[in-house]
Parts: C-alpha cells; sequence; structure tokens
C-alpha cells in the first residue's frame, strides 16, 4: 500500500496565519489530504478553511495537540463544529468516541506516552506497542504514532513494530519527515499516511524555495518508481 501523505498547514506546530492564501494557491496540485493544527488562528478563520478544502474535494484532518480530557473534548467539538473528515492527536478518552460516534468522523489519538509542544513521546516500543492495541481494541479507528519524538529509541523501528501489531492502514505517523529519506521510510513502512508541514515551510527540499516549489517537489519525488 502507497502511503497517503497529509499536508499540514502548521509551522512550528502551530496553523499559519496565512493558510487560507497557502491553500488557494496549491489547491490544484494532486494532494487529496490537508489539514493543520487547533491553534494558531481563530475558529472562524478554521470553519472557512476547511470548508475551502472540501469544496476543492480535499479530505481534511484537524490535528489536536492538548492533553487534558476537557480540553481533548473541547477539540473533538472543535473538529466537529469546522466539518472534519479526521481527528488526529489528543489523549484517547472513551468521552471523544462517544462524542464522534454516528458522526462519520475517523479517530486517530496519539499512542504512547506523550506531552509537550512539540509532542515527545516516551517509554519502550514494547509500551507504546501495548498502548496501540489497547486504543484500536477502544474504538480509535487508528493512532497518530510521533514515532520521530520517540525519546527512548529508533522511530523506524517503533513504527514498523506498532504498524506489525495493528495494521499499517490503521498507522499514522505523525510529523517530522523532513527530507527524502525518511520519505523512502515511509514507502517501505506503508503506513495508512503520515504528516508533512514545517518540513515545506523551512524549504527542507528546495532551498529558499516557496511553499508550493517545495510540495512540487515532494510530489514528483513520490511518482518516482512508481
Amino acid at each position: 500500500m502507497k502511503p497517503s501523505i497529509v499536508i499540514m498547514l502548521t509551522h512550528n506546530d502551530k496553523t499559519v496565519k496565512n493558510s487560507m492564501e497557502i491553500f488557494e494557491s496549491c489547491k490544484d496540485l494532486p494532494v487529496e489530504n490537508w489539514g493543520f493544527k487547533d491553534v494558531g488562528i481563530p475558529k472562524e478563520e478554521m470553519i472557512r478553511l476547511n470548508k475551502a478544502m472540501k469544496d476543492a474535494g480535499k479530505t481534511t484532518f484537524l490535528e489536536v495537540v492538548t492533553y487534558t480530557e476537557e480540553e481533548c473534548l473541547a477539540g473533538a467539538q472543535l473538529a466537529l463544529d469546522c466539518g472534519f473528515d479526521y481527528l488526529t492527536g489528543t489523549i484517547f478518552f472513551p468521552s471523544i468516541v462517544e462524542k464522534l460516534k454516528g458522526t462519520g468522523m475517523k479517530y486517530y489519538p496519539f499512542a504512547g506516552e506523550v506531552g509537550g509542544s512539540p509532542v515527545m513521546l516516551q517509554g519502550t516500543i514494547e509500551d507504546v506497542v501495548e498502548d496501540s492495541k489497547r486504543l484500536m481494541a477502544s474504538g480509535a479507528d487508528g493512532v497518530d504514532l510521533t514515532a520521530y519524538r520517540f525519546a527512548n529509541g529508533d522511530g523506524t523501528e517503533l513504527a514498523t513494530a506498532v504498524g506489525d501489531a495493528i495494521g499499517r492502514e490503521n498507522l499514522m505517523i505523525a510529523g517530522s519527515i523532513g527530507n527524502t529519506e525518511r520519505m523512502d521510510l515511509m514507502k517501505e513502512l506503508a503506513p495508512y499516511g503520515y504528516t508533512m508541514g514545517s518540513a515545506l515551510f523551512d524549504a527542507k527540499f528546495v532551498p529558499n524555495g516557496s511553499f508550493r516549489e517545495n510540495l512540487e517537489f515532494v510530489l514528483d519525488y513520490m511518482k518516482r518508481g512508481e
């Protein structure tokens, strides 16, 4: 399975102020999945931006980086108010599964012991694997794995172990895919998808290039070897 890429209009873990402008300048590119975080722009702008994405035929993702049940439930409500297709992130709570029941929205919570901003993932590979299995058994549609912010081991080894345990089609890799070597690893790992945002704003692929130029490079690279 070829992984999907989710383009996040986020930089340094916040939605960028000119997200609408950037999306409008890139929406013609062959990218199905777009998203942003629950911080950085006002709610009214989030609603308009998600609507613009949906009107352009895109599948949309909201990533919520909060850790209390109250905050995570607020993030879930925001996702519903905006009309997203996927809610990713949050600490898993059964109350979120209940809130999303019957809405059609997919829920991919963070796996493992996460905290901080930017997110860091603690524990052992075995801990994260067991937690991922628990999330799937408790009603999550998949897991959002911060594999390359894993403090205690190799991110690719972790992602492989989690994917083997829950099914690669249920695994989303969150962030830190900022070079072609990691893109190659994603192709080998074949998760459902992975997110990319800051690397495009930081021009990691086309030095001094625009967001669009970097995205075009990524899309062209993904086509190689097909």
